[in-house]
Parts: structure tokens; sequence; C-alpha cells
């Protein structure tokens, strides 16, 4: 068996970027340890590409549209080997999705805009957290 393939996406408002909160899944099917904050995404399913997946977890997890997806990197992350995109979205408020799991908790817990320091390089940009544990 392979290690899971996921995708991420950055969304960005000014300084703030898009996270999701969610719990630690402690064991199968329970989603009860300590939260931790993260960027809207999940796995690629059978025959997607990545694309077409990032695509597809931005609107299930956030309820926005997006109109433009740039891959930025490819990193390693504690549920498998991530694409990371920065994309561009529609008009609307971020909202909190459901993702259908075979557990009867929820994963996401709750999503807000997460400011992140301006970066001092000749390149500028803003650091983009992957993710931010709340022990």
């Amino acid at each position: 068996m392979g290690e899971r393939v996921r995708v991420a996406a950055v969304i960005q408002r000014g300084s703030r970027v898009l996270m999701v909160r969610e719990p630690v899944q402690t064991r199968p099917g329970q989603h009860d340890g300590p939260e931790y904050w993260t960027l809207p995404g999940g796995g690629i399913e059978a025959g997607e590409d990545a694309l077409v997946a990032v695509r597809r977890e931005v609107l299930e997890e956030v309820g926005l549209e997006v109109t433009a997806a740039r891959e930025v990197a490819r990193v390693p992350y504690p549920s498998g080997m991530t694409t990371v995109f920065r994309v561009e979205v529609g008009a609307g408020e971020p909202r909190l999705g459901l993702d259908e799991l075979d557990c009867v908790c929820p994963r996401m817990v709750g999503l807000d805009w997460v400011e992140a320091p301006a970066l001092e390089s000749r390149h500028g940009g803003v650091p983009v957290p992957l993710l931010v544990y709340c022990w």
C-alpha cells in the first residue's frame, strides 16, 4: 500500500491565510484529540488529478469556488505527501463544510483567517503556516 497523496490550498487575503481547525484522530473513526489548524485540503481520490482534487476540497471544506490555482510546493504532511496550491477563489465568505467520513464526529470544527507576518526578503510575501498545533 502506498503513502496517502493529498492536496492543500493557500487562500490568502492581504496578510491573512484561511485555515480550518480539526481535532486529531486518536483511533479509527474517532476525531477527539487535541485540535490543530491546517490549510483546507485532503486526499486525492482514485483517478483524480491534483488540480481537480484541490478544487473539490476547497469547495467541500470552505464552500468557495476556485477560480485559479498554481502549484507552489510538494511537502511532507503528517497525513501524507501534499501538493500545495496557491489558489484564487470567487466572491463570498468561507463557511465550514462537511467531510463525508466513516465516523460520528465532526472532523472540522472551525475556520478563520490566520495572520501571517510579512517576510523581510527581496521577494517579500508572507510565510504560510501548513499546520498550527493548539496544545
